[in-house]
């Protein structure tokens, strides 16, 4: 074993695939890369995520209480980490990285058509959002795309550095 940096541990542990996080507020649907975020709750399903009070959706997402976790695969990799460096502040992101948003069912803000899933959220807890902008989500609709097959999703390693999903193991479970 050696030091490891710890302004680097996130590395290790970053908890999932990079998702779009989408949020609409005054008319004006806007789109950011997310990566902190965890399941919490199966049923129902409740996940909860950082975002920056930085962050443009911030706002929108605190005032609404409601957004879209949109699951992108691979080949949606390079315009995913664009959608991240450009704030929607100054840009719509839906326009300007070609993407289609989509009516959602119980929420306002819009899923993503190029994404593999989309998840519909109202947030349900924000005991941690002055803290640590925790913002605790229960998804009230999910979608998935059955034409996209096998999605292989992505995941932030740090630095300009992503892992894909790789190869599928099964072993025995007492989880359903």
């Amino acid at each position: 074993m050696k030091d490891f940096p710890l302004s680097k541990v996130y590395q290790l542990l970053e908890p999932g695939p990079v998702v779009l996080l989408t949020t609409a507020r005054k008319g004006r649907a806007n789109v950011m890369t997310m990566s902190w975020h965890m399941m919490i709750e199966f049923e129902p399903p409740q996940l909860a995520c950082v975002v920056s009070t930085a962050n443009y959706s911030f706002t929108a997402l605190r005032v609404t209480g409601e957004c879209v976790i949109a699951v992108p695969a691979r080949r949606l990799a390079a315009k995913v980490v664009k959608i991240g460096n450009v704030s929607g502040r100054d840009t719509d992101k839906f326009a300007g990285f070609g993407l289609t948003a989509v009516t959602a069912a119980r929420v306002s803000p819009p899923l993503i058509a190029e994404c593999f899933a989309n998840l519909e959220c109202k947030v349900t807890d924000t005991r941690f959002v002055n803290k640590y902008c925790l913002f605790v989500l229960e998804v009230t609709k999910a979608w998935v795309d059955p034409a996209q097959k096998n999605p292989k999703t992505i995941h932030h390693q740090g630095n300009g550095r992503f892992a894909v999903d790789g190869p599928i193991l099964r072993f025995k479970s007492r989880m359903r």
